[in-house]
């Protein structure tokens, strides 16, 4: 594996179906928080030039431009941003590049961390560039660009593999496109703070490169979607995980219980309470907790869990209710769907 990095002299590093409407978030998200990890979240303030007079000034967003060869990786490493919390604009037009800092200083930090896909597909535009650098310059904007680098073979075997054009390769060949793109980019790649070589990387391996330089010293987050359901509805097509909570003695055969749902404090109390039910939450909750460490490890950042039973309304709702819980004390955003109750 080959990996080329550098750093301008500066010396900064990149740091960097029915729904019941609960969700259980340990805090607002890494897209709420302001200037992380690079020194920018130290309550600096920008003047866009705009403001009405005597209006105080606004916190400038923190700004990762993301550039580099077409096939080199740029869409992974913006899904990668993305899943860390940053509001991600591909193929913006140079121009409006301070227009969107702009909009994301006015958003109250609602829009705290921008990151901006510029490449060639941008044409005519890409030749603005320099200009809205210099822009962004001239207004004390923070900026870091990411450049994403990889060998001439490796690019051609993976255009070919998807059988698509080079943008610039027009009636050539494709390393025509590449000779002709390398040669557009040389100045942003000189000018980049960070320089990422692909050639040998797997999605998995940039995705982690991407984490190291940008989640700082924090974990990154697992967002899980606990579902309960009703097999004779169907398995949920979006499942990651799936559990079969027949095995339990079912509350529609109890007539004081059968018109109640699992968030029924009395359904509920009847499910966990029958033989092998808590044995079974405490270790599935301990499976999960191994389970969403391999994920984080492996980049993965939403995950969802399946919890059914025959008609998706008593056990499996609530055993995904309790299960949500346990989620949520090891700091799991957790969001609990019921796809099937009051189907029947």
């Amino acid at each position: 594996m080959t990996e080329y990095e550098t750093r301008k002299e500066t010396g900064q590093d990149a740091g960097a179906g029915r729904d019941t409407g609960r969700g259980r978030t340990k805090d607002p998200g890494p897209g709420t928080r302001q200037g992380d990890g690079d020194g920018t979240g130290d309550g600096a303030q920008v003047s866009t030039g705009k403001e009405a007079a005597g209006a105080p000034e606004m916190a400038i967003p923190e700004l990762v431009i993301i550039s580099g060869m077409s096939g080199a990786g740029r869409s992974t490493a913006a899904k990668c941003l993305e899943d860390l919390g940053w509001f991600v604009v591909d193929n913006l037009p140079p121009a409006l590049i301070p227009t969107m800092v702009e909009l994301g200083a006015r958003s109250q930090g609602n829009v705290a961390r921008i990151a901006v896909v510029v490449d060639v597909r941008g044409r005519r535009f890409f030749d603005n560039l320099r200009e809205s650098l210099a822009d962004l310059d001239n207004r004390g904007v923070t900026r870091r660009t990411v450049f994403l680098e990889s060998s001439e073979e490796a690019l051609v075997r993976r255009f070919e593999s998807v059988r698509r054009p080079h943008p610039l390769q027009g009636d050539g060949r494709i390393v025509d496109g590449i000779t002709a793109e390398r040669e557009l980019l040389r100045e942003l790649r000189g000018d980049a703070d960070l320089v990422i070589d692909t050639s040998s990387l797997n999605v998995h391996e940039l995705r982690a490169k991407m984490d190291a330089r940008f989640a700082g010293d924090e974990e990154p987050e697992l967002r899980a979607t606990v579902m309960s359901f009703g097999f004779k509805y169907g398995l949920p097509v979006d499942a990651d995980l799936v559990v079969d909570m027949r095995f339990l003695p079912n509350p529609h055969w109890v007539p004081e219980l059968r018109a109640f749902t699992g968030r029924n404090e009395e359904v509920a109390a009847y499910v966990l309470n029958q033989p092998g039910a808590k044995e079974f939450l405490d270790r599935y909750a301990e499976l999960l907790r191994l389970i969403a460490a391999g994920y984080r490890h492996e980049g993965k950042r939403y995950v969802t869990i399946a919890v059914g039973c025959t008609g998706g309304k008593h056990r499996s709702v609530a055993m995904s209710e309790k299960l949500a819980d346990r989620l949520a004390a090891e700091g799991v955003e957790t969001v609990v769907v019921h796809r099937d109750m009051g189907r029947e």
